[in-house]
């Protein structure tokens, strides 16, 4: 591993030197300038995992050294010493097994995100609400843009659905293992004998496609004007912005009110729209779109889950890895970093078993 990651730290820095010359920033080279600016993106926390993998395995050798000639306090503080960095190098290992996974074209790209209360009724709205709002921080912590296309709220509170657009780098690369049925058990505010419910939401990801990627035929679209709803700014209830565009062959609508105007609200549908449409193309070529759909966000109901919030206990498990983390405040308040990065790994690892099996 150490090889390989001394192997792109060289390119990095190759990249590094080229963008360091004035000619390339001359207007005949623009297009390669901003392919190398990408690259080095790409390279420079592969680069630093390398260094500090180096560095750490320095200190390993050097804290052996010393066990074998020290003895007493200093020798015990050696042998702690070389714990630390043994798990120092394990940590480090994992990110570079993440960095060095194979690069999924759509891995940068914007992402679509659909939020919608499950079964569990008012207590449904309330925590797809909440997730909404934990994806929203998280992304913020990513430093992202998350920027509200539809928000529906349900009548008791809560919502209905909500959908955002999130831009930034590794968006979709991070953001698409959330997608599935995320269960919450809880006693409802409004429960007066304490008894535990449960509840459900679903979340969907999708990546938005390049606009040449997509061709939509204007007269397949039915196309209605409302005024805005619910959480939106001050346009709300005021002019009649909010758009919604019905795709009539494949039967996908879609809808927009929180944008500032008429128009800017129908270019987020068609983003929309044309993420739709990509995903049930890419549905079609695997084992069908509704078998498909099923497997990406479930029916919402509380059996099908992939994560369950367990407020009483403290406690969130993703049940595709079997991993439990004891703070529900954290979680809900957008550190997901860490389950993340783990589905991340385990899905590597799955990839590369069947790799080896075929």
């Amino acid at each position: 591993m150490l090889e390989k990651l001394y192997e792109l730290k060289q390119r990095y820095l190759e990249v590094q030197g080229l963008l360091s010359d004035p000619a390339m920033y001359a207007a005949e080279n623009r297009e390669r300038q901003k392919a190398l600016g990408k690259e080095a993106k790409h390279l420079e926390p592969i680069a630093a995992v390398h260094d500090r993998l180096a560095d750490t395995l320095g200190n390993i050798e050097t804290a052996k050294e010393l066990i074998e000639l020290t003895e007493g306090a200093e020798r015990d503080a050696a042998q702690a010493e070389l714990l630390h960095f043994e798990a120092e190098v394990a940590q480090l290992e994992e990110q570079a097994k993440i960095l060095l996974m194979p690069r999924d074209p759509r891995d940068d790209k914007a992402v679509v995100l659909e939020v919608r209360a499950g079964t569990g009724g008012e207590e449904a709205a309330l925590f797809a609400a909440e997730l909404f709002d934990m994806y929203r921080r998280y992304a913020e912590s990513q430093n992202w843009v998350f920027s509200v296309v539809d928000y529906s709220e349900a009548d008791q509170g809560g919502i209905k659905e909500a959908v955002a657009e999130i831009e930034g780098d590794g968006a979709f690369s991070r953001l698409r293992w959330e997608s599935g049925t995320h269960r919450v058990q809880r006693v409802p505010v409004t429960e007066s004998q304490g008894r535990i419910h449960t509840s459900a939401a679903t979340v969907a990801v999708l990546s938005l496609p390049d606009p040449e990627e997509v061709s939509i035929d204007a007269k397949d679209l039915e196309i209605d004007y409302y005024r805005s709803s619910g959480a939106g700014g001050q346009h709300v209830n005021k002019t009649s912005s909010a758009v919604r565009i019905t795709h009539v062959p494949s039967g996908i609508i879609v809808a927009s009110q929180d944008q500032r105007s008429q128009h800017q609200n129908r270019d987020k549908c068609m983003q929309v729209l044309m993420a739709k449409l990509v995903e049930a193309e890419e549905s079609k070529r695997t084992t069908g779109l509704a078998a498909d759909r099923k497997l990406q966000v479930g029916s919402g109901d509380r059996s099908e889950k992939i994560r369950t919030y367990n407020f009483p206990q403290n406690r969130v498990t993703d049940h595709r890895i079997n991993k439990s983390i004891h703070d529900i405040p954290g979680i809900m308040a957008g550190n997901l970093g860490e389950l993340i990065t783990e589905l991340m790994v385990a899905a590597e690892a799955e990839s590369m078993a069947n790799v080896g099996e075929s």
